[in-house]
């Protein structure tokens, strides 16, 4: 990756103004924010300082969708540009690359639990699975476990490695809370893996899993996922494993004790991970509704 120099009066990671506002205000051009060792011309600069602010503020956005933005602000240019221009400032979307449900062919498979269930009590299903973290040069992965009734996140676990024993570790710090009757999980090795299996008979839970494509039914963990990357992840740079340890665990305190759900009906989960009933957790959202 080529080397950069920054006006120490800029902030790239600043809180509440881009680049291209702090420019603005030190009445600086952003074509002289960076040189680059390669051979790029000044207006190759400038398109470059706009991709970087479109990264900044959408960083899932591949090569093509900011072709596409950068089109609709009235720049004519193509997406092997754009896809060159970001190759030389370090530049990638944050998507799933790795595969954290790779399936092993030897492992047995179990039946979904879940179709026509009513989930009407805390513990009665809890979901698992897997997410990758980008982190510096490579991956981290978290795993965690949530209660479908309340939406309460009861466990989770960080590795940089995708092996069962995270997955374990997090079933372990669950398992503090309670004991559910079923889990359900993809059909990732993981979870398919003797030693998981092993984990779940031995404390008479029943196994669930989902079926090959089929994301929804695992879709309350991946709300979850959605929320954390959107709402805490992708808007800070951590530097350090620990950090990044700290933020999971303050956003986990926050998804449960603060965040309020539309589908419980505006509630925290705890609200609802708290009530003895599902009559009680109906009494809780009609005197929300009401107040």
């Amino acid at each position: 990756m080529p080397r950069e120099r920054r006006c120490e009066l800029v902030e790239s990671t600043h809180e509440a103004l881009s680049i291209r506002r702090q420019c603005e205000l030190l009445r600086i051009n952003r074509s002289t924010l960076y040189y680059h060792e390669q051979d790029v011309s000044n207006d190759d600069v400038a398109i470059m300082n706009e991709i970087r602010d479109i990264w900044e503020k959408y960083p899932f956005y591949g090569y093509r969708k900011i072709t596409a933005y950068l089109k609709a602000s009235g720049y004519q240019i193509n997406h092997k540009r754009v896809q060159r221009l970001m190759q030389i400032s370090g530049i990638q979307a944050i998507y799933a690359k790795p595969k954290t449900s790779v399936k092993n062919a030897g492992h047995k498979v179990y039946p979904y639990l879940l179709k026509q269930l009513d989930i009407n009590h805390t513990h009665q299903v809890w979901q698992v699975d897997i997410t990758y973290l980008r982190y510096g040069s490579g991956f981290m992965y978290l795993t965690a476990l949530i209660d479908i009734y309340s939406r309460y996140v009861v466990g989770w676990s960080l590795s940089n490695t995708l092996d069962t024993d995270s997955c374990i570790d997090a079933l372990n710090n669950a398992l503090k809370h309670g004991r559910p009757n079923i889990i359900n999980s993809d059909q990732g090795c993981q979870f398919t893996s003797e030693k998981w299996i092993k984990q779940l008979l031995e404390k008479d839970i029943k196994i669930s899993m989902a079926g090959k494509g089929r994301c929804l039914d695992n879709v309350y963990i991946e709300r979850f996922w959605r929320s954390f990357k959107q709402e805490a992840f992708y808007l800070n740079d951590y530097r350090h494993v620990a950090e990044l340890k700290l933020a999971i665990s303050a956003y986990v305190r926050f998804y449960n004790d603060e965040r309020l759900h539309q589908s419980l009906k505006y509630l925290r989960p705890i609200d609802v991970y708290m009530a003895v009933s599902n009559k009680e957790f109906i009494g809780l959202a009609n005197n929300k509704l009401a107040a």
